[in-house]
């Protein structure tokens, strides 16, 4: 079939206007138009592939939506195997690689490309004059299976490279996964229509690769960051392994935003203790970081051994799943009055703690799971995650004992006596003592004043407990009252320690609007959720006085969700509790929507290590109108770096940004 001239100009005008849109939505999170904007230039290139054919082609943005199903998937044999890489489970380990690195080569001392490992599925790209021809899961390390068309619909996976200096044929390595948002959005739609949870998002993430219907995969939210590079032809790359990231970056192909070189094991040592700590706050979930040989001629020179690298080496973090046996099944009550049944569990090391006891959630998930007292389960926990029940798993010859039911066991609050019910369209059950319940007004203020609501260092579950009991505090407005003289009389409480939280207290009074929001405890307004009523709404009367109709006005906020919100201000006892709390001086930027911060419509990039926390940072930024994204391009105004900054910090100078200290951003925040 002829294609006219017009028409063919028009597919390729229409295949680099939506492969830009692509990439920043998916790589850069810098969209420039709206999404109907984009599915109407999706559509005219639909229409015109119909009508022509022949413009059909495998990089074409409609490519993504899935071929037709497959009976099996095909073999493909890795042109360079594909290596696993060796494990260190403790400094030492890792010092004992950096020593042993150092001896083969030489040298003193030894740079290394350090990144974040994600816990996914490995894959392979394959690019040929820079389009994507073939994908394959790394199976054996030699052989795998060809998922090509279902890696098509990956939307962070580039179909045809941009940028000069393409190679011939490029192999791209890089790992699937599911963030945290995309794992539970999938167990939500397959719990509405009755289907079997995933484990975890590593499994959810492997099974929707491995669907012989790309469609069904086309609809899971599947991402993808590289991490490295096989077989190169045609081509040159960059010396180091920094460099090569580097470059795939420019190539729009999606590579993690904070690889640092760092220097010798004390470097490694620092990169892998940050990563520990924040490992909770990242959008998914990594099992340790990976270090390799920066420079690529001393990765040769080092070697390989049958299936590892002698130049790169996982440290990973403890282990996050493990078996164990339950012992019994008790209740806590919640500050929403719910009850949650928790497993009592033979003391087990994992996620780095030891864990003795395991939230069952409610009593559909005892249910689904069928927990039973006596049951061998395996336990997981994930960062700052409440270690959970996953599954039981099954011992032939044991006698099991009775399915659990807790109304049956307990009919009335095990705090106060009130009695118990559940909702007809609920899963939880709860007491109907409320404020008069003491567990509901203890664990009312221990959300209040934890690390994400207003942060109040120093005030533990234990002291929350003595507060309430000696009626010092009845409601979280008392807590601005306390002194050091009533707080230094409670139980392994001395003078300098009841001052320290006395002072944490006052330091809370200067928060942001969505931590308060979030402090104040409602059903179902979570972090997420506070943030968008806060940027909605912009202060908290406004908020205090929407309606119903109002609320679910706003995107994401459901009919549930906003019925909840408006019984809780319609409570005067809720009033109170804020009218007090205000009164004691809390206050947050009342920004709303602020037309004239200086720092309105302005494009922030924070990067490198930050005294800061980065979401506190980044939410002053935003209450004052600005907008922080994750990469830096031609739109970004600042870049914050703190120390170590990366690559970030050479993307800025290369294109003349502005780049700020952590003193120089905070300047700049107290004159906006």
């Amino acid at each position: 079939m002829k294609v006219p001239a017009a028409a063919r100009n028009r597919a390729r005008e229409l295949h680099a206007q939506l492969h830009e849109h692509n990439y920043r939505y998916y790589v850069l999170d810098e969209p420039l138009i709206s999404d109907a904007e984009y599915d109407d230039l999706l559509r005219e290139l639909q229409d015109l592939e119909e009508t022509y054919p022949p413009l059909t082609t495998p990089d074409s943005p409609t490519q993504r939506v899935g071929a037709e199903p497959v009976k099996a998937f095909g073999e493909v044999r890795h042109a360079l195997r594909m290596l696993s890489l060796d494990n260190a489970f403790s400094d030492d380990e890792l010092a004992d690689f950096d020593r042993r690195v150092q001896a083969a080569l030489g040298r003193a001392q030894v740079d290394y490309a350090a990144e974040p490992k994600l816990d996914g599925l490995a894959v392979s790209l394959l690019y040929e004059s820079g389009v994507l021809v073939r994908a394959a899961t790394r199976g054996d390390g030699s052989t795998g299976e060809d998922v090509t068309q279902n890696v098509r619909t990956i939307a962070s996976v580039p179909l045809k490279l941009e940028g000069s200096g393409v190679p011939d044929s490029l192999e791209v390595r890089g790992e699937v996964y599911l963030s945290h948002a995309g794992f539970h959005e999938l167990n939500r739609q397959a719990g509405a229509q009755g289907q079997k949870l995933f484990v975890n998002p590593r499994n959810a993430a492997a099974g929707s690769l491995r669907q012989l219907d790309p469609a069904i995969t086309a609809r899971r939210p599947l991402e993808m960051y590289c991490y490295g590079v096989g077989k190169v032809t045609g081509g040159k790359l960059p010396g180091t392994h920094s460099g090569v990231m580097a470059q795939l970056a420019g190539w729009r192909l999606r590579v993690y935003d904070d690889i640092r070189v760092v220097h010798g094991y004390s470097g490694c040592r620092a990169y892998y203790r940050h990563y520990e700590k924040i490992r909770g706050d990242l959008p998914f979930e990594i099992d340790g970081v990976v270090f390799k040989v920066d420079r690529l001629d001393l990765q040769d020179e080092l070697g390989h051994v049958a299936r590892a690298p002698r130049w790169a080496i996982a440290r990973k973090f403890p282990a996050q799943e493990c078996e164990t046996r339950v012992l019994g099944i008790d209740v806590q009550v919640g500050r929403t009055g719910a009850l949650t049944p928790v497993a009592r569990l033979e003391p087990v090391f994992v996620g780095g703690v030891t864990v003795t006891n395991a939230t069952l959630h409610n009593q559909d998930e005892i249910d689904r799971k069928d927990v039973r007292v006596g049951d061998t389960v395996i336990v997981r926990r994930a960062g700052d995650v409440i270690p959970e029940v996953v599954r039981v798993v099954p011992k032939r010859g044991r006698r099991r004992g009775p399915a659990y039911n807790i109304l049956a066991t307990h009919p009335v609050c095990p705090v106060c006596g009130s009695h118990v019910h559940k909702a007809a369209d609920e899963a939880v059950v709860r007491c109907s003592g409320g404020l008069f319940c003491a567990a509901q007004r203890k664990q009312a203020i221990k959300h209040f004043a934890s690390r994400r609501a207003m942060d109040i260092e120093g005030l533990g579950d234990k002291l929350v407990e003595q507060l309430v009991d000696r009626e010092l505090v009845n409601d979280v407005g008392d807590l601005y009252t306390l002194s050091v003289d009533a707080v230094a009389g409670l139980e392994r409480m001395a003078e300098k320690s009841a001052a320290n939280l006395v002072a944490a207290i006052e330091a809370s009074r200067q928060t942001t609007l969505e931590r308060f929001i979030h402090a104040l405890g409602m059903r179902e307004v979570g972090e997420s959720t506070a943030q968008i009523l806060a940027r909605e709404f912009g202060d908290l009367a406004p908020l205090m006085a929407a309606d119903v109709e109002s609320l679910q006005a706003i995107h994401d906020i459901g009919p549930v969700v906003a019925q909840y919100i408006v019984d809780f201000f319609a409570e005067a006892h809720n009033r109170g509790v804020i009218d007090k709390l205000l009164g004691s001086g809390i206050r947050w930027p009342r920004t709303g929507r602020p037309a004239g911060s200086k720092l309105a419509g302005k494009t922030f990039v924070l990067t490198g290590t930050l005294s800061v926390p980065r979401n506190e940072l980044k939410a002053r930024l935003q209450a004052l109108g600005a907008k922080v994204t994750g990469s830096v391009s031609k739109n970004t105004d600042y870049v914050v770096a703190g120390d170590n900054p990366g690559s970030k910090y050479d993307r800025a100078v290369e294109l003349g940004i502005e780049i700020l200290d952590e003193a120089s951003c905070m300047a700049l925040l107290e004159k906006s």
